[in-house]
């Protein structure tokens, strides 16, 4: 089975939502560039989840945004595997 974007995305949001947090789609108007998901779990803890179709790598704009976010002391994770995932909330969970 071929995986795909949105197949890593519904992937995502049911990992965060059995985790007790919401993974709502972040759109941000006049501000292009943005991460694709915000991740909010319990405890107040929030990354940014840019997801990609395996093997797709952000846009230079993206990379921007991604660092603009970081510099700002937010994590921003770059999924394109659902392996990816677990590792991502781990890290997410222990903070």
């Amino acid at each position: 089975m071929k995986i795909d974007e949105k197949t890593i995305e519904k992937k995502l949001i049911n990992a965060v939502k059995s985790m007790g947090g919401i993974a709502p789609k972040f759109v941000s108007p006049g501000f292009d560039g943005m991460p694709d998901r915000l991740v909010l779990l319990p405890g107040g803890v929030m990354a940014f989840a840019e997801l990609k179709a395996p093997g797709k790598k952000p846009r230079p704009l993206q990379l921007a945004r991604h660092r603009l976010l970081r510099e700002l002391g937010f994590k921003v994770y770059v999924i394109d595997d659902i392996s990816q995932i677990g590792g991502m909330l781990d890290e997410l969970h222990a903070t």
